[in-house]
């Protein structure tokens, strides 16, 4: 996932230094809204991300994990038995164009993973490696590949329950299945739960999908081409992503499919080639990721701190059991509901798995990595030097530090990257929180048109303001998402299995053919 709070208020601060009285008046108003908000939501902020009792593992990242290694198990370790399977339905092999739905499976695919790849993949495995060492990455990739079994879960049930309407659209996600399926399991409480999801989904869509996503946008262009209001920013931002919006899904989809893949293959090109550069360097980069993973390698917490800031980093990236991807994974063509299940199990395999490894590879190879004996952190070094401690304020600029000794133009390249990421959120997660829109106040384009401009409103407060506590707020809600989904996952979860043995027979039988183009 890509909100990371505390950028997002650092590097707002750092821009409005060039003008010290409009930062003093600016502050001066963003002080108090950020006490008044910080008093009201505090509680509910605490409580989300507090930790295990007697442990220090946050509960949320627990109660996700946990969930991932329950349906993995259930489900009989579907994202290796099908694997094969998912990336013919992403190549076209089994997709019939008559079939209800507005996108194709690799459109629903772009989608959802432009709402997850990004700073938590650029920022976040600093953070994990700096905190837990090398051997972090080993536990990232390991509550990747968990993962995917839960956004299978989710995006099955999403395609199952959506609602398909007269004009070819649809509409489908956590609030519908919940309510559909506990109605149909004839069990209480689903249309509240339903509506309570929804208000988390519109919280974290404004929040952590589009305000963090403009203000970390502002910050890198203006490093790069010097200070100026973050507002011009917001507007051109605004525009640009209104312009995507309005036309709904199939305009969204359209533009994720070509920008995902752009900037995909642009950072991990780059790492790519920093990877051949010092190939001699990759099987002791390896060396020191399963070592750490046991050990710590003297790390603070050793094996337990690794091991949490492992899980933590893969939780926040990929958003696996969050249910925002059910929301994108609905709206693909198809009749069979359990297809794109398959398809949605590579999400986490891409974000985390291969995006992550490859950022955490570069940073242990291009840095020497040596323990601060005052905190117990890593630092990162250049030449032996200390650049910085990895604290969760530098993420970004730490793994550009890594890229950038061995290619001197990556910063360039990062920002471009960064810019693309937050761009791609805003239109995904302006989805999310439109179709969680719609659910508690109606379909229709007038509704539709009013959460859209709200949305493009906060992206110019995003860019143009601090307000971290915001911020903090909106990333709790949207975890806040994983609380109300899982819980409701566990009781859908035998009409998951259903499906999947219906299908499986089938394909096994040869009823289920593949589609001539």
């Amino acid at each position: 996932m890509k909100n990371i709070s505390k950028f997002w208020l650092t590097s707002t601060v750092a821009a409005m230094a060039s003008s010290p009285l409009a930062a003093q008046e600016a502050m001066g108003i963003d002080e108090k809204v950020n006490q008044v908000f910080a008093n009201l939501t505090g509680p509910f902020v605490g409580l989300i991300f507090a930790p295990f009792p007697g442990t220090s593992f946050p509960w949320i990242v627990m109660w996700l994990v946990v969930a991932a290694t329950i349906f993995t198990l259930y489900f009989g370790f579907v994202q290796f038995r099908f694997f094969k399977h998912a990336i013919q339905l992403v190549k076209g092999d089994y997709s019939d164009p008559n079939d209800a739905g507005e996108v194709s499976h690799f459109q629903a695919l772009a989608t959802a993973l432009s709402g997850t790849v990004g700073l938590g993949n650029i920022a976040g495995v600093a953070v994990a490696v700096g905190i837990g060492g090398p051997g972090a990455t080993f536990w990232m990739i390991l509550a990747g590949l968990l993962g995917m079994a839960s956004k299978f879960t989710e995006c099955t049930l999403g395609v199952k329950y959506r609602n398909e309407y007269p004009d070819g659209s649809v509409s489908g996600g956590p609030m519908y299945y919940i309510s559909k399926g506990f109605k149909e399991l004839g069990l209480p409480g689903g249309k509240f739960l339903a509506v309570l999801f929804s208000i988390f989904c519109i919280l974290g869509a404004l929040g952590g999908g589009n305000m963090f996503q403009a203000n970390q946008a502002h910050a890198q262009i203006s490093g790069i081409v010097g200070d100026y209001p973050g507002w011009i920013t917001g507007i051109i931002f605004a525009g640009a992503v209104f312009a995507v919006i309005v036309g709904g899904i199939k305009s969204i989809a359209n533009v994720t499919e070509k920008v995902v893949p752009f900037m995909g293959i642009l950072y991990v090109g780059a790492a790519l080639i920093i990877l051949i550069v010092n190939y001699d360097m990759i099987g002791w980069a390896f060396g020191q990721i399963f070592t750490g993973a046991f050990t710590g390698l003297g790390v603070a917490g050793g094996f337990v701190g690794a091991l949490i800031q492992g899980f933590k980093r893969a939780a926040f990236s990929n958003e696996a059991g969050v249910g925002s991807a059910a929301i994108a994974h609905s709206a693909v063509r198809t009749k069979e509901p359990i297809t794109e299940g398959f398809v949605s199990l590579l999400e986490p395999l891409i974000d985390t798995v291969v995006i992550c490894t490859m950022t955490a590879l570069v940073i242990v190879i291009s840095q020497q990595l040596i323990v601060d004996p005052t905190t117990g952190n890593y630092l990162l070094t250049e030449a032996g030097n200390a650049i910085s401690t990895v604290d969760g304020n530098t993420g970004v600029s730490l793994t550009s530090a890594a890229f950038g000794s061995s290619i001197s133009w990556f910063p360039y390249v990062l920002a471009i990257a960064v810019v693309l990421f937050a761009f791609s959120t805003m239109i995904s997660w302006s989805y999310y929180g439109l179709k969680s829109w719609t659910y508690l106040f109606g379909e229709g384009k007038t509704s539709e048109l009013t959460f859209k401009i709200i949305f493009c409103i906060f992206i110019v407060i995003g860019a143009a303001a601090s307000l971290g506590p915001v911020i903090d707020f909106s990333d709790a809600a949207i975890f806040a998402m994983a609380v109300v989904n899982i819980f409701c996952l566990y009781f859908l979860m035998k009409v998951v299995k259903k499906e999947l043995f219906s299908y499986t027979s089938r394909l096994k039988s040869g009823e289920i053919k593949k589609f001539t183009h």
